[in-house]
Order: structure tokens, then C-alpha cells, then sequence
């Protein structure tokens, strides 16, 4: 079987892959039954060598994942996700208009890991994430009581880095993602899975900017959108996207 993951970004400390979504990137309470993750095949393309998963990326996300080659790059990098020099950005399609740019201050519970355990009461904890919206549109077509929908293109910049923190903040300020089948809209969710033949979630990871665990010099890697992504992005005519430096002018603050 060929090799899912892409290879964006590779020296003697590192390894940055973009992974499809639908894929995990570990073994997981939650998928049990699933014998396929990035991790392997991250080793895979190590030349059978462990790797070391340096940050999440739910499954159902696609886009750019870094691993570290060795353990003290692990743990260096480790150290400057926790020190906040770990920048990531995201492109996101969701239902409305959302404001020009923004900052969603809303505090969340984590989120169990193994949902056995989701009925034990989770510590709240802050989070924080700046957006700004890239394009709009409009199509006529009614999904709900309105004649015409609305979708928009936001890029997302996560100053925090709790477990489905964009796709939880964007329900919060009512414009879910497309294809969120926990947080989204089901009908608008049906409607472009019927529309282009699979339903996906409309969540990419697209720039990953940190210190090299041993030069510090800073990295920019950016991951290339996937097909089945840019194709429910023809609603959005003559749109090309370029993905941003994460860090943006400052927005209207959307809190509680």
C-alpha cells in the first residue's frame, strides 16, 4: 500500500508531513479497531526508525504534522509549543459570515480522552483564537428557512491548544465548520457531502512556523490544500488561497 503522508520537511531532527484527513495519528481509546495512523507511516518514511508525534491533529483534519527524529528534539520542541513559539495556521470553510477578523476568548472544558470516562467531571480551561475571514459567499440555494445560504472562508491562528478548540470555538460564535459532524450543522453538512460526492470536514492545517529544536532558526512549512478541500472550494469563485503567517492585526473580541 502506498504511503498517505506527503513529506514537506525533512533534516537529521525533524520530519513534517501533511497528513490526509481521515487518518490518525496514533492509537487511541477512542478507535480501537483502526490498525492504520500516521505514526507508522511516519516511521515508514524514517526508514523504520521511531518517530516522535510533536502535536495533534484530530483525524478528521487534514494538513501539516511534525514529528521530531529523536527524543531530545522531541522534548525541545515540546518545550516551545508549552513557551508559545509553536505558530500554526489553519483554513476553515463555515457556515455564515463571521466578522472581518476577530478573537474568540472562550474558556473550554477538556474533552476525556477515552469516552468511557466523559461523564467525569473535565477542568476549564482558558482558550484563545484569532481569525480573520478570507472570502464569502452566497448561494441560492435554501438549507434552512432562508432562500440563499451563506458560507465563508476564515484562516484560524490557535493561541491555545485544547483538544477540537477551533472546531468548539466556531460553534460557540455560531459559525460551525462544514462537515463538523459533532459541532456543525447537520442539514448544511448533508448538503455538500450530497453536492460533491463525500462528506469531509472543511478544517486544514496549511503553516507551521517554530525554532529549529537546534539552531532556533525559525522554520516556515506550509502544507498544500487537498483535492477533495478544493474542490467544495469552487462555491468560492476565482478564490486561491495563500496561506498567512500565523499572527494578525487585532479583530473585535468575541468572548464568553
Amino acid at each position: 500500500m502506498a504511503n498517505p503522508l506527503t513529506e514537506l520537511f525533512r533534516d537529521e531532527q525533524l520530519l513534517v508531513v501533511h497528513k490526509p484527513a481521515g487518518l490518525l495519528v496514533h492509537r487511541s481509546p477512542i478507535d480501537r479497531h483502526e490498525t492504520e495512523f500516521a505514526l507508522q507511516y511516519a516511521r515508514a518514511l524514517n526508514g523504520g526508525e521511531y518517530v516522535y508525534p510533536v502535536h495533534r491533529l484530530d483525524r478528521p483534519t487534514s494538513g501539516v504534522l511534525m514529528f521530531a527524529r529523536n527524543p531530545e528534539a522531541a522534548q525541545t520542541l515540546g518545550k516551545a509549543m508549552m513557551a508559545g513559539e509553536v505558530h500554526k495556521t489553519y483554513l476553515a470553510m463555515v457556515r455564515g459570515w463571521p466578522p472581518e477578523a476577530g478573537l474568540i476568548d472562550h474558556p473550554l472544558r477538556e474533552e476525556a480522552v477515552d469516552r468511557r470516562l466523559k461523564d467525569q467531571a473535565q477542568p476549564v480551561k482558558e482558550a484563545r483564537t484569532r481569525f480573520r475571514t478570507l472570502a464569502t459567499t452566497e448561494i441560492p440555494v435554501a438549507i434552512e428557512r432562508y432562500p440563499t445560504s451563506r458560507y465563508a472562508l476564515v484562516e484560524l491562528f490557535p493561541e491555545t491548544g485544547r483538544k477540537h478548540q477551533l472546531r468548539r470555538h466556531l460553534k460557540h460564535i455560531n459559525h460551525p465548520i462544514i462537515g463538523d459532524a459533532n459541532h456543525g450543522r447537520g442539514r448544511h453538512n448533508r448538503y455538500f457531502a450530497e453536492r460533491f460526492g463525500e462528506g469531509r470536514l472543511m478544517l486544514a492545517a496549511t503553516r507551521i512556523v517554530f525554532p529549529h529544536p537546534v539552531s532556533r532558526e525559525p522554520l516556515d512549512v506550509q502544507a498544500p490544500l487537498e483535492a477533495s478541500f478544493l474542490k467544495v472550494l469552487s462555491v468560492f469563485p476565482g478564490f486561491r488561497y495563500e496561506a498567512a503567517k500565523p499572527g494578525l492585526q487585532s479583530g473585535s473580541e468575541i468572548a464568553g
